[in-house]
C-alpha cells in the first residue's frame, strides 16, 4: 500500500484501531481535528486512518 493511499473505515473501526470509543472519534470530527470522508451504505461516518494517526501523533507531540 502506498503512503498516499487513503485507508477509509467507519468510526467504530477507527476507534478500535486507536483504542478509544467511537464517540471520541465522532467528537474529533465535530471539533474539526479530523475530517469525515463520507458515509457508508448504513449511514456511518467514514474517516481516513492516516488522518486519525496523524492527529494522535500531533496531539502527543504537543502534550509532551
Amino acid at each position: 500500500m502506498s503512503p498516499s493511499t487513503p485507508v477509509i473505515c467507519d468510526t467504530v473501526a477507527a476507534a478500535a484501531y486507536v483504542k478509544v470509543t467511537p464517540a471520541t472519534v465522532r467528537q474529533w470530527i465535530r471539533r474539526g481535528h479530523i475530517q469525515r470522508t463520507g458515509y457508508d451504505t448504513a449511514g456511518r461516518a467514514l474517516v481516513d486512518l492516516r488522518e486519525v494517526r496523524a492527529y494522535l501523533t500531533k496531539r502527543s507531540a504537543t502534550a509532551a
